[in-house]
């Protein structure tokens, strides 16, 4: 039976598939988040500025903007294909993981493998500053190209059928991994000695992702055996650069992607201080703290599955890009400028993440020719790594230079607190432009309607 037929026949199978490849994107968000709610221990056990710790979040995006691998990554995806690169890209993350947790490790802190090479050279930063870097950048490079590589399975086994709630509910299942890490993060160095643990953790889950993996390849296989031994590809399916130039030509998917860059910088270095602001300008515990962030997650592992059910049948990708830029823009306004309770905040802003995904990352497939997808969303992907790299630093330069002479010894003795308004105020102008460029992308629609983003992927 060819692929096709078990689309259209098996859809346990198809649901089945999606389950594997979404546990890989919950270990991979887990990683991500998994500092995030121990951001002011980690600073105090090792002597980190916010702009140290800024450093360690961006790193991950490093290899995707300026060594370009999420575009490279895409390229190799459509060239060798989803279990070659994927396999390959999953494996980076495990290892990335695995060094992150062994920077801040007893072990490496007591002269461990690695130590005193790293203490040769840009002597102003520390060791375990440069490893957590290390395993950060490894581990960057390889999520970016895994997640644009499981957003070609989803189109490969979901496309014609329930495509924008596959994307929802593979967002809903990944964020489970980032809400664990924003409440089990603290609770795991209140509850399990070392404060590493938490981070040993983070790589222990994503080793699982990685044998998940594994399992979808077996699967994968099985119902999509690979052409005979020699087999070429067609002449219309190899890479050429002018693939790219036809892509970035392609203004709809610019605006996408621009979108793409300004919202997702507006959300997740937000998440990486979050719990920090909340914990200094509400006066909440680390955990407290932590668990009002992953709020955020919750509300889009309830309402993204929804708002990709409506897609797929009313269509209206572009209306729901606008509506759900504008929440972003109103949820950091209500925390920077007032003091109404922060969880008001934390449902818009979960409503907003749930609105602005289901619609975008589907509607690239309706712009963009299947066999070219893993470029697009490997163009796409690097463009949001900008945002990515650029802007945790600049939110803990920002909170550093409005902070002068508070330090991390202050703020555990409770003898000074932290003003994160002007950073909070930063991302909020990320919203702002995220909102002009998915209003531009509406007006395209109207004029381009050969795209027509706002037809349903089910037809009645």
């Amino acid at each position: 039976m060819n692929r096709d037929a078990v689309i259209s026949r098996s859809p346990w199978l198809r649901w089945g598939l999606l389950l594997l490849v979404s546990v890989v994107i919950a270990a991979n968000y887990y990683v991500y988040d998994a500092m995030s709610s121990i951001k002011e221990v980690m600073q105090i056990e090792l002597g980190f500025s916010s702009t140290e710790y800024g450093l360690i979040v961006s790193f991950y995006s490093f290899p995707n903007t300026f060594l370009l691998m999420a575009i490279l990554g895409g390229i190799f995806l459509d060239r060798f294909g989803i279990r070659k690169t994927g396999f390959m890209f999953t494996l980076f993350c495990a290892l990335g993981a695995l060094l992150t947790a062994y920077g801040a490790s007893d072990l490496f802190r007591n002269s461990g493998p690695g130590y005193a090479f790293l203490n040769t050279f840009l002597t102003q930063y520390s060791p375990e500053l440069k490893m957590m870097i290390l395993g950060r950048l490894l581990f960057g490079l390889g999520a970016e190209t895994s997640i644009v590589v499981i957003n070609k399975v989803l189109v490969k086994w979901f496309k014609g059928k329930e495509l924008a709630f596959g994307f929802a509910v593979n967002l809903a299942i990944a964020r489970l991994g980032t809400a664990a890490a924003l409440i089990f993060s603290p609770i795991l160095i209140e509850t399990h000695g070392g404060w590493t643990t938490a981070l040993w953790v983070a790589a222990v889950l994503m080793g699982v992702g990685l044998l998940f993996f594994l399992v979808y390849i077996l699967y994968d296989r099985k119902y999509d055996p690979d052409p005979p031994r020699g087999a070429l590809l067609a002449a219309d399916e190899k890479f050429n650069l002018r693939d790219i130039v036809s892509i970035l030509k392609n203004r709809p998917f610019i605006y996408i992607s621009l979108l793409c860059l300004t919202f997702y910088s507006a959300i997740f270095p937000f998440q990486a201080f979050c719990p920090d602001f909340l914990h200094n300008k509400y006066d909440l515990s680390l955990k407290l703290s932590g668990m009002l962030s992953s709020l955020i997650i919750w509300g889009t592992i309830v309402f993204t599955p929804i708002f990709g059910w409506f897609v797929d049948r009313r269509g209206k990708r572009a209306t729901v890009m606008v509506y759900g830029s504008a929440m972003i823009l109103v949820g950091h306004l209500t925390l920077a400028l007032t003091h109404i309770t922060p969880y008001l905040a934390m449902f818009i802003l979960g409503i907003s993440l749930s609105l602005v995904p289901s619609a975008m990352w589907p509607a690239v497939a309706r712009i963009v020719e299947e066999k070219r997808l893993g470029t697009a969303y490997g163009i796409m992907t690097s463009i949001q790594n900008l945002g990515l790299f650029a802007f945790p630093i600049l939110a803990g330069r920002i909170t550093d230079a409005t902070n002068p002479g508070v330090t991390p010894e202050m703020l555990q003795a409770g003898t000074a607190t932290l003003n994160c308004t002007p950073t909070i105020l930063m991302f909020a102008a990320l919203g702002l432009v995220g909102f002009v460029f998915a209003t531009l992308l509406k007006r395209e629609n109207r004029l381009r309607p050969e795209f027509d983003l706002e037809r349903p992927e089910i037809k009645s």
